[in-house]
């Protein structure tokens, strides 16, 4: 199939796309890397009236260390994200989720930024700045504004952008020093959309793991910040046995979907073993670090 007509813009600065946006508002769509955006085009599964397109504004690109916070432009691409050595350095828990996001082909044309703005359920980079309690900056015509991740997610593919808006960069807080990070997802490809995944932030102690911050994504409408997790204290000893019950219980929070992919309660059986080996893994990262100190 072919895409509906519509008219394309491609404007050479903010303002310019900014002033599209306002003017065609709940006409117009951005389009950055349009990995998503082009399938539902030509599958008629969306109709915009205009197409703006950002690929010129140079002050949309780049990767950017801004000392409390590493900045992601909404032009880099996944690729960029996953080769950057800032990224693996000061936010690792991108570097853990990049390499299952999507295939090569797609990592080379598609955003961080319009991932987040698509807010696909199932996808990595949603997770990990709900993981992160990372800041959307969203700019309009004459306004500026910075959401949190946890409160931009609010349905499925739904989000706190008005649709004069556009997301111009994310801001996501850097990795202190007693912090260790884990992620896993399940899907039916490496590659493919998440049929259930986990990401999770910790503060170590002595080997063990508190302040945990874990959110499952792939079996929700938007990705889910254990209320629980956070009182959860995973002590240095814990065995298999402790580490799966403390799994369980964290999944108590979630309300999986059934859908194609699967029951909701195989989903909330499947993230629990996740969950499971992913804490296993970052317990020994603790004891490893509490060892060497």
């Amino acid at each position: 199939m072919k895409a509906p007509i519509f008219t394309y813009r491609r404007p050479d600065d903010i303002d310019g796309a900014l002033t599209l946006l306002a003017d065609h508002a709940g006409e117009a769509q951005v389009l950055a890397g349009g990995q998503s955006l082009m399938p539902t085009l030509n599958m008629r599964l969306s109709s915009p009236g205009m197409l703006v397109d950002i690929n010129r504004i140079a002050s949309l690109r780049g990767i950017a260390d801004r000392g409390e916070a590493i900045r992601v432009g909404a032009l880099v691409r996944h690729a960029e994200v996953a080769e950057s050595s800032l990224i693996a350095d000061r936010v690792p828990l991108i570097a853990l989720a990049m390499p299952h996001v999507a295939h090569m082909a797609v990592r080379n044309r598609g955003t961080t930024c319009g991932s987040l703005a698509l807010a696909d359920p199932s996808a990595e980079m949603p997770a990990v700045a709900v993981a992160l309690d990372a800041r959307i900056v969203l700019n309009k015509r004459g306004a500026t504004r910075t959401v949190s991740a946890r409160a931009f997610f609010q349905g499925l593919y739904q989000t706190g952008r008005d649709d004069d808006e556009m997301i111009t960069e994310v801001l996501f807080p850097v990795a202190r020093e007693n912090e260790i990070f884990g992620f896993a997802e399940l899907s039916r490809r490496h590659g493919d959309f998440a049929t259930v995944g986990v990401a999770v932030r910790a503060r170590h102690i002595a080997g063990a793991l508190d302040d945990l911050s874990v959110v499952f994504f792939g079996s929700e409408p938007t990705p889910l910040l254990s209320p629980g997790a956070r009182d959860i204290v995973v002590a240095a000893d814990s065995t298999d046995i402790v580490l799966t019950d403390a799994a369980r219980a964290m999944t108590t929070d979630m309300e999986p979907m059934d859908n194609q992919q699967g029951r909701g309660e195989t989903k909330r059986k499947q993230a629990a073993v996740l969950l499971q080996r992913t804490l296993r893994g970052m317990l020994g990262q603790a004891r490893v670090r509490s060892s060497d100190v």
